[in-house]
């Protein structure tokens, strides 16, 4: 009897402690659970800003032979094509990256194929027109009657700006980016220099690496949040593979109130270009990949839909 009883108070002793430690793993979870758990799904589904390929990865092996896409890819032998949607600053922003083996991908459209400020066209329209894979709207430069137009090589309008600030964008034969002063350089000149198309909208927002607007600056008749077109040129760009950033976000909802210019600005710096210009935004922002446009264009953010524009920045065969 005696040792029945101390057997049970051996037992009893066994089944506090396990209970005790039961309790205290218990606990533990719980709390691990409200304050550490929680906490590392919300930094992984925080959405971040990095390039597109890692580094060194930008060779050869990101082109295929054979025309290959998915709902938001597209490869072939000369371009590359990794779209990505994203909330940023509590706005809805779609970043295309494109890799280019040869700078002739890059091209621009003019509502019905000429030039002239009543001619205008939906981007989707200009896009399908010219057999696109991926566009964006351009400058609308026929909004304008001042700033340098070329496209295609052809210089269409060499008188200066009148806007607040003079920042042209050049892209040149050999698909490099270059934001130009046209208090400096003449079209002319920027033509003998092999330029292949001039937009004039603005500002620059990314020279050298460096972001180069400040909080003062907006674009003119705009108000300061806003949906955004912009294009960058990587640093990481060769003349063997050219790679760029087209950028377009949604704006002037309660779901995306959009962005100032220098935080569009940042954005591109932090993407890693080393130049990046800011296109007509507000409602003309469109990007169109493969037949769809992708983000939401408005002007005042109660009706959605294409806005008819001048011309586009397209992606081609």
């Amino acid at each position: 009897m005696r040792n029945m009883l101390k057997t049970r108070a051996g037992r009893d002793r066994l089944f506090a402690a396990l209970y005790g430690t039961f309790l205290v793993l218990a606990v533990a979870f719980i709390l691990l659970e409200a304050f550490v758990i929680p906490s590392a799904v919300i930094a992984a589904e925080e959405e971040t800003v990095s390039p597109g390929l890692p580094e060194g990865e930008m060779n050869e092996n990101i082109f295929t032979e054979e025309p290959a896409w998915t709902d938001h890819s597209y490869t072939d032998s000369r371009i590359c094509i990794q779209i990505r949607q994203m909330r940023i600053e509590d706005t809805d922003i779609w970043i295309a990256d494109v890799y280019l083996r040869d700078p002739a991908c890059l091209r621009t459209a003019l509502a019905g194929g000429s030039f002239g400020r009543n001619l205008e066209d939906y981007p989707s329209v200009m896009a399908e027109e010219n057999d696109a894979i991926l566009a964006i709207n351009g400058d609308y430069y026929g909004f304008r009657a001042t700033g340098y137009v070329m496209r295609g090589g052809q210089l269409y309008r060499e008188s200066r700006g009148d806007l607040s600030y003079y920042d042209d964008l050049v892209i040149y034969e050999n698909g490099h980016l270059e934001n130009v002063d046209e208090r400096t350089r003449s079209a002319r000149e920027l033509a003998d220099r092999g330029a292949r198309e001039i937009f004039s909208f603005g500002p620059g927002l990314v020279e050298e690496g460096e972001v180069c607007v400040t909080p003062e600056d907006e674009v003119d008749r705009a108000q300061e949040m806003n949906p955004r077109t912009a294009i960058g040129e990587a640093a990481d760009s060769t003349d063997q593979i050219l790679h760029y950033y087209m950028v377009v976000s949604d704006g002037r909802t309660d779901r995306s109130p959009g962005f100032t210019l220098l935080e569009l600005a940042e954005l591109m710096k932090d993407l890693g270009c080393r130049t990046a210009y800011n296109l007509d935004g507000g409602g003309s922002s469109t990007m169109w990949f493969r037949g769809e446009v992708l983000n939401n264009p408005t002007t005042f953010g109660k009706e959605f839909g294409e806005r008819s524009i001048s011309d586009i920045l397209y992606i081609g065969l």
